[in-house]
């Protein structure tokens, strides 16, 4: 058989780092370690139990090397195990053919994991584990169930959720709240009116009718990520620094707040960055926070909300009142001259952002990119891209009619 057919056999893995595949390591051995030690611990050197059994290898295997599984969740470890662990004792009981428990007990639990949502493969080897792991387990009956393996399950999970943490991996994987309109309507957020949506990805994964070994949230996450990354390449990779306001009106936190509103109205615009004396960005200023504090009146004159006033009264008796740093924004996103503007949009649609300052490398304010901007950079580049099209496209032969 050719190698090239061989090769079709071998999985195709997404790619990972060295450092990912050391860090899976690393977390294996902890978690093993850390399982086998306190059991240990736990049961006293005299017990006739094993301290570990031979499943927790292969839960190892997802807490640690495929940490964002739907396999690998907490409800899946423990309901997965601690349910086959009671089925295969079950069957144990209650069939005296061990080949034929062991059938009905690995079945029995596939089909409850699915239906309970725990599915979990090396919970199937915990069932089998009950059913032929000799006189010493079968002499446990229930208490099987809790002790070794509900212990292990437990102590696998603790470790895993303290080193992925450490590690900097995000565990449990918890499902993402849903995806709300900022402006509390029931429309769906500007990007995913476009393109395909989660009810399309539902579907497809309701046709393809087979476990996918990635949560629907991940998958969506995914796509939406290689959308982004399609278009930074078809774009031309246009960036902030190419489409951003240079000459940026800016303020500082003792600015008046009189001073500010002038400066809003007089450049028209309705964000001002924030900048401490060096140029470091220190926040935004934005007509919502004019109007969230109150500060208009009819009159026009600006006036301090009671909650503001109320809230910074210790604050405005050590500096001048009326300052900019009493309502700014202080944690702003910002982004890089170098950002491509792919990268805008789902902040500005989605999160309502109106203005994205562009900081250099120390923090600096050199530019602001509106919404303005970056709806004129994206028409300027299909308008770009059609006559590219239209220019690539063979001329008609007036003959061939």
């Amino acid at each position: 058989m050719p190698w090239s057919t061989l090769k079709r056999f071998i999985p195709a893995v997404a790619p990972i780092s060295k450092h990912e595949r050391f860090r899976a390591c690393i977390g294996a051995l902890v978690g093993i370690m850390v399982t086998g030690t306190v059991s240990k611990l736990a049961l006293g050197p005299e017990v006739n139990l094993p301290l570990l059994i031979a499943p927790m290898g292969a839960s190892a295997v997802l807490l640690f090397a495929a940490p964002t599984s739907p396999l690998a969740q907490p409800w899946s470890i423990l309901g997965g195990n601690m349910l086959s662990a009671f089925v295969g004792v079950s069957f144990a009981l209650l069939v005296p053919d061990p080949i034929i428990a062991s059938a009905l007990a690995v079945s029995v639990a596939i089909g409850l994991m699915l239906a309970l949502g725990c599915l979990h493969p090396p919970s199937g080897a915990v069932a089998l584990t009950a059913v032929l792991g000799g006189p010493v387990l079968q002499a446990e009956g229930y208490g099987f169930v809790f002790w070794p393996v509900g212990l292990n399950s437990l102590l696998l999970l603790a470790s895993a959720l303290v080193f992925n943490n450490l590690a900097g991996r995000r565990y449990p994987h918890l499902a993402p709240a849903p995806q709300l309109n900022i402006h509390d309507t029931a429309d769906l957020p500007p990007t995913a009116r476009l393109g395909f949506v989660p009810s399309d990805l539902q579907d497809v994964l309701a046709q393809y009718d087979e476990i996918v070994n990635v949560s629907p949230d991940e998958l969506d996450a995914l796509l939406h990520r290689a959308q982004i990354r399609a278009y930074e390449r078809r774009s031309g990779e246009i960036t902030c620094g190419q489409i951003m306001s240079k000459d940026v009106a800016t303020v500082r936190p003792e600015t008046a707040l009189r001073d500010a509103w002038k400066l809003l109205i007089n450049h028209r615009v309705k964000a001002l960055p924030v900048t401490s004396p060096d140029g470091e960005l220190a926040g935004i200023i934005t007509q919502t926070d004019f109007m969230r504090a109150s500060l208009l009146a009819d009159d026009g004159r600006l006036h301090l909300g009671w909650r503001v006033r109320v809230g910074n009264r210790f604050r405005l008796a050590r500096q001048s009142k009326h300052t900019v740093a009493d309502i700014m924004t202080r944690r702003v996103q910002s982004a890089l001259p170098e950002t491509m503007i792919a990268k805008l949009v789902p902040p500005m649609a989605d999160m309502g952002l109106h203005h994205m300052p562009v900081v250099d490398a120390n923090n600096r304010v050199v530019g602001i990119v509106t919404q303005s901007d970056l709806i004129a950079a994206l028409f300027q580049e299909r308008q770009t891209g059609s006559a590219e099209i239209r220019a690539a496209k063979p001329e008609n032969d007036d003959r061939a009619a």
